[in-house]
């Protein structure tokens, strides 16, 4: 039976990090001083590569190998992305890439491979990928072949359960004594498997006596939950004796027969959704606990991780296998002095003499990867705001080495990628409102603009696919060298530097001031987002074969008129087909506009003659709202709208391209936070507080909903009327779910989630970039001492070469006086986190991973670097 007891007392809440969000995440551990406290944020984020798939199965109802697949990406089993559908595909590419800020804990990241039936159009799952959270960090980038799984209740297994058990004696007057029990008591399980789209679970108790005795007890049924409570215990019979007549001696002095049956026993706890259908209950996981391994005496209580079960061994099949490039990443930010030794190195670059010995240079040299590196770099560079003179340092080196002007910034060199990361992050607006029309248009015209005579369609025409691709051309060139007020002053600074730098170097060369812009501003600015408008967030729409190569061609076009400033022969062509739209563009007049346009973009605008810009969309899509209650008579329900953020407001409506049912300014967004999961029993929701009443959003899923907060937040927190205070849960029923506050204006029981800085222009975590460059630093450590040789060649004289030595093992200490302060965090973390804890549940292999991580921050190699120079 269910009997309450002063035993068994549920544990407080446990302190740290809320499961249901990362980023506030916040751990005391001991800093470098025994009375200092460091708060550590950890950020995790995953990048996918999603390739090929090979070898899948052919259908049992046909011969044919041929089909329409997808893959869903999975945390756990909360779908986040989906792929495009290729159609009719055997061995089927999909080409695409992901990238994501974790938000909350997960388990797996799964990718499961879907089949869409023809006729009833419904989908199929083929099987699936699941990679557990600890060995994630095993890939590294690089591309791996998974095999593909079958799916069954054994396969979905997650979660954890809270278990705890005991020996009890009761009086009972069916024993001329005492009683004594085995007591166990289920106190709540956490983020259970979900089963069509809900979870009810109940939790059946088994006990395996020694002799082979089951006795089996079942919960009550929770409703809609992955994490219900219980709290409910059970008591099984084991044993039975008289009273001891010496109170000295234990209450459990078995006998050795008696212990025997005691610790042969097992305990078996089966968690199961409770289905109406014909196959009965769906099982979600077990754990078995041995009664040899516990303490019975003194009570035992833990977590423990679900597990599958153990009789049921699955069938191997050969279904194919999935192509995936995965990179992990797990960054712990420090308290911002930690890294002012190492950041301080960096803004001092641009004022080093020779910039060959300044840290810039020398992390440059040492990262491979010149795109991991210049993200960091120019986020912490722009938040400083010395993005101009580290610009201009690194460009006037490289301009100073290179011979030919035709190649200048054409290379994958450090500044050129400083460039495109400052073009991303300061032109996202501009880009926007220069293309987006243009290629809202292609997409919905979308005519046929193949000119390859081999890949033409049968029965179109060439002359009719040269004129529309003219025509697309046109409007995108038109759109681009009318752009130039538009375009950001410090875009305008930096190329304005470059022009100069290049027409000192090369003051015989005319042209160069426009090809070193135009090499940015065409070819890796406007030319890439064309191409893949998709990740420059241009469109959200599907991109068919035929619109993938218009855009292709579209953007190859605009690659050669960036070309026409600068380049003799400008008919020349590497493919044949390509001639005729050139030669349609290569004129003086195009020319002309293309040298005005390049012309006004490296001349800095005065102050004031930046037209007012119209409305920008932001995000947009479709999501499910709860009614606002503004008739006094009708029930407040959940529907799906269209919601489309602007830069002036927020608004929805019944459907894509409908009239807005409703419009909410930006001013009037006074907060934008997550609203606890137990105000509607519906995850993955968060609220719009106005002046008024509260917005309900729910989104499809977890990491869609951090991108509207992002967003919201970003474009809403300078608001003069920004809330302190707001209210996590909802109001309902007349009163505040987590205040109780009866009054719907009642000021807010919990602080908003920090903002940036008013004074920013542009949304920047110092710390956090430092953080990334420490890691890239870390990872690239064995190549040190081979960079060290390398740069010891570029340097002319004695002096040179000791401003470059103080720099190289100034940079040293920095990163292994960092790598000290991880160790310390994640040695805290591990011994911190006991094993049986919800954190590290029994079972979990991460906290053993936690462990292990310790010793692989070291900073060994690095002293080999410290040795005396002359060596």
């Amino acid at each position: 039976g269910n009997m309450a007891s002063p035993y068994y007392q549920a544990p407080g809440a446990e302190q740290g990090r809320p499961e249901d969000s990362r980023s506030s995440f916040m751990s005391e551990v001991p800093g470098s001083h025994a009375s200092n406290v460091s708060l550590i944020r950890e950020e995790e984020f995953i990048s996918v590569k999603l390739g090929e798939a090979k070898n899948l199965p052919n259908r049992s109802h046909s011969s044919s190998s041929s089909r329409d697949i997808s893959v869903g990406i999975s945390l756990d089993q909360e779908e986040i992305f989906r792929s495009a559908r290729t159609q009719k595909c055997s061995n089927p590419f999909f080409g695409e890439e992901f990238y994501f800020e974790v938000p909350r804990r997960f388990q797996c990241l799964s990718f499961y491979v879907y089949e869409q039936d023809k006729s009833s159009k419904q989908e199929k799952i083929i099987g699936k990928v699941a990679i557990k959270h600890e060995n994630l960090v095993n890939y590294g980038g690089k591309d791996h072949w998974f095999p593909i799984n079958a799916v069954d209740a054994d396969s979905e297994v997650q979660g954890k359960i809270h278990v705890e058990a005991r020996l009890s004696s009761l009086i009972s007057k069916n024993f001329n004594g005492l009683h004594d029990s085995l007591a166990v008591k289920i106190i709540e399980c956490s983020d259970l498997a979900i089963v069509n789209g809900t979870c009810e679970p109940f939790i059946t108790v088994t006990v395996v006596h020694g002799s082979g005795k089951q006795e089996v007890k079942r919960t009550r049924v929770k409703k809609k939950t992955t994490s219900p409570k219980y709290d409910e215990l059970f008591y099984f019979e084991m044993l039975k004796h008289d009273v001891p007549t010496d109170r000295s001696l234990s209450l459990y002095s078995f006998n050795s027969k008696d212990c025997m049956l005691v610790r042969n026993g097992e305990i078996k706890i089966t968690v199961w959704h409770e289905s109406s259908g014909i196959s009965g209950p769906v099982f979600l996981g077990e754990v078995r606990l041995f009664l040899k391994d516990i303490d019975l005496m003194s009570g035992h209580s833990a977590w423990y991780k679900l597990q599958p079960r153990e009789t049921i061994k699955s069938c191997k099949q050969d279904l194919g296998t999935l192509r995936l490039n995965i990179n992990h990443v797990i960054h712990h930010i420090f308290s911002s002095q930690q890294y002012d030794c190492l950041r301080k190195l960096l803004l001092d670059s641009p004022m080093i003499k020779p910039v060959t010995s300044s840290a810039v240079y020398i992390i440059g040299e040492l990262v491979s990867n010149k795109v991991d590196i210049a993200q960091p770099l120019v986020r912490i560079f722009l938040h400083h705001d010395q993005i101009i003179p580290l610009m201009k340092s690194l460009a006037s080196y490289e301009i100073s080495k290179t011979t030919n002007p035709t190649t200048i910034f054409r290379g994958n060199t450090l500044v050129s990628k400083c460039m495109d990361e400052l073009m991303k992050l300061v032109g996202s607006t501009y880009l926007l409102t220069t293309l987006r029309p243009s290629i809202e248009f292609i997409f919905l015209d979308n005519k046929c603009c193949e000119i390859d005579p081999s890949r033409i369609p049968e029965g179109e025409s060439n002359q009719t696919n040269l004129a529309n691709l003219k025509g697309y051309v046109v409007h995108i060139f038109q759109a681009i060298t009318a752009s130039a007020v538009r375009c950001p002053l410090l875009m305008c600074q930096v190329f304005s530097e470059l022009a100069h730098l290049a027409t000192t170097h090369f003051p015989g060369n005319k042209e160069v001031r426009y090809s070193v812009v135009s090499g940015f501003i065409f070819l890796r600015f406007f030319a890439p987002a064309i191409l893949g408008p998709k990740l420059f967030g241009l469109t959200t729409e599907k991109i068919d074969p035929q619109l993938n190569r218009t855009l292709t061609l579209i953007s190859k076009t605009i690659q050669s008129l960036g070309n026409l400033v600068s380049s003799k022969s400008i008919y020349h062509c590497k493919e044949d087909y390509m001639s005729p739209i050139h030669e349609e563009f290569a004129t003086e007049n195009r020319i002309a506009a293309v040298r005005a346009f390049l012309d006004l973009l490296s001349t800095i605008p005065l102050a004031g003659s930046r037209q007012s810009q119209p409305p920008l969309m932001l995000k947009e899509g479709v999501l499910i709202k709860r009614a606002q209650g503004r008739k006094k008579i009708g029930i407040k329900n959940f529907k799906k709208r269209y919601f489309c953020l602007t830069t002036l407001d927020l608004s929805y409506s019944k459907k894509k391209g409908s009239p807005p049912l409703c419009k909410i300014p930006l001013e009037d967004i006074l907060a934008v936070e997550i609203l606890q999961e137990d105000s509607f029993q519906m995850k993955n929701m968060f609220q719009v507080v106005q002046p008024s009443r509260a917005l309900y959003i729910q989104a499809n899923n977890c990491v869609e909903m951090k991108e509207w907060l992002d967003t919201l937040t970003q474009i809403c927190q300078f608001n003069s009327r920004r809330l302190q205070n707001y209210h996590p849960s909802a109001f309902l029923h007349g009163s505040w779910s987590c205040c109780k506050s009866d009054s719907e204006l009642s000021p807010g029981c919990r602080a908003v989630s920090q903002g940036m800085d008013p004074n920013l222009q542009l949304q920047v975590d110092s710390d956090k970039e430092m953080e990334r460059i420490y890691s890239l630093l870390v990872n690239n450590v064995e190549l040190l001492n081979g960079s060290l040789e390398k740069l010891k060649n570029k340097y002319e004289n004695e002096a040179e070469m000791e401003s470059f030595y103080s720099c190289f093992n100034s940079l040293i200490n920095s990163i292994r006086q960092l790598s000290e302060h991880h160790n310390t965090y994640l040695a805290a973390v591990a011994s911190q986190a006991q094993y049986g804890s919800k954190q590290a549940p029994i079972g979990d292999d991460n906290h053993l991973q936690l462990a292990a991580r310790v010793t692989k921050v070291t900073v060994q190699p690095l002293k080999k670097c410290l040795s005396d120079p002359s060596s």
